[in-house]
């Protein structure tokens, strides 16, 4: 028997109807990715009750057309259910034309330039957080190590002061992986509460960061509304906070896990670059949603407009019409694209900084710390949700 929030719409056919509620089913706090992989065992899109009802993709292909047409279906509010009494997140909640000038404001601060001058502070940083787990034999490793290089980075990045890393930690927790629509609500209003006040700041005393870029900026003649501006500085807080933590985090799990897989990158550190394409293959992050401009079919289905869609990207990379063998990380595999960081034009500008920190976190920690392994009374504690995250991740090694 389903236990429904709302009731099946009547163009939605029974058969595709699940009891699935992506926060929160069986298996996502244990391997989040296997309990996403069981979906492939029913229909390629299929309509659930909760949050308000929505429908969800599970297969590659069908993901990869709703990444990329806007004219069907919109980045207008891409969680489920949506948060409408915010500003938009920019420029990720906005479609062609509005994405592309809002998109131009953040892509130069992740260009090839200032990622070569990032480089060197974020080696440096490893470096000291190493120093300090190293002799230990063990640590907590998204504490210790996944929620610090890149967060702290981020925080440089946008000259926010380091103390408040765990309120800023605390509110993206609850936005990406909430486990009530009061969390949600809680951590979007603390954040746009927490923007004004740089906002006032930045506009009075602008500096050469990122967020006085954004407090700052143009399109064309006019400068950003209160709304836009809001809705990017909570946006780039939100990625920077989260996405390459939880990145690092599935990445360490899995050679912690597989003494094979991290000998490959400890005899061949040419292998690094692939390596990180294939673990942002098998380990997906975001769950986001598109909602649909008006009613269309697709593949014989009737999507009405407003409704709202999922679009887990650890399917994408787990669909086996896809990849071959998809829960296997192979550094062999031939190149096809992912989706970790979305497609088009919305493609997370993002993207080489995260691939840099996935860089500097694999050469120096299998520098220092070759072999590793979860103790065996311990179990990793991950999480769904918007985003997929790990929220528990011991690891032990021989002590120097």
């Amino acid at each position: 028997m389903i236990n429904t929030s709302v009731p099946k719409p009547a163009h939605v056919p029974a058969h595709l109807v699940r009891d699935f509620d992506y926060r929160e089913f069986p298996g996502h706090d244990t391997d989040v990715h296997l309990a996403w992989k069981k979906l492939h065992e029913g229909p390629d899109i299929f309509w659930s009750p909760h949050h308000g009802g929505y429908w969800v993709a599970t297969r590659a292909d069908d993901i990869d057309v709703m990444q990329t047409d806007h004219e069907r279906f919109s980045h207008r509010r891409i969680t489920v259910p949506p948060q409408n009494d915010f500003p938009p997140l920019a420029p990720l909640e906005f479609d062609p034309p509005s994405h592309g000038p809002l998109r131009a404001i953040l892509s130069p601060a992740f260009g090839p330039r200032p990622m070569q001058e990032i480089e060197a502070d974020l080696r440096e940083l490893s470096v000291e957080l190493l120093d300090r787990i190293v002799p230990r034999g063990e640590c907590e490793f998204v504490d210790a190590y996944a929620k610090r290089l890149p967060i702290v980075t981020f925080l440089r990045l946008v000259d926010l002061p380091l103390a408040d890393r765990d309120y800023l930690l605390e509110l993206t927790e609850m936005s990406v992986r909430p486990r009530s629509q009061a969390d949600q609500v809680r951590a979007f209003g603390g954040l746009h509460e927490y923007t004004q006040k740089w906002i006032v700041k930045r506009r009075e005393w602008p500096g050469a960061d990122l967020f006085s870029r954004i407090v700052n900026a143009r399109i064309g003649d006019r400068p950003l509304t209160d709304a836009e501006t809001a809705g990017m500085l909570s946006n780039v807080i939100f990625g920077g906070l989260d996405t390459v933590a939880s990145a690092l985090s599935f990445t360490a799990r899995c050679l912690a896990e597989n003494p094979q897989v991290r000998a490959q990158l400890l005899a061949d550190r040419r292998l690094i670059p692939t390596a990180i394409e294939e673990f942002l293959r098998r380990f997906g992050i975001p769950n986001t949603a598109r909602e649909m401009t008006h009613d269309f079919e697709y593949k014989g289905l009737l999507f009405k407009a407003g409704e709202r869609i999922l679009l887990p990207k650890t399917l994408h990379g787990l669909d086996e019409r896809r990849f071959a063998k998809p829960l296997e990380v192979d550094f062999a595999r031939p190149k096809a694209p992912h989706a970790a960081f979305g497609d088009g034009p919305h493609r997370c500008p993002g993207s080489f900084l995260a691939r840099l920190e996935m860089k500097v976190f694999l050469e120096q920690w299998l520098d220092c710390i070759p072999d590793f392994h979860i103790p065996p009374d311990e179990t990793p504690r991950t999480s769904s949700g918007p985003v997929n995250g790990v929220l528990y991740l011991p690891l032990a090694w021989s002590g120097a």
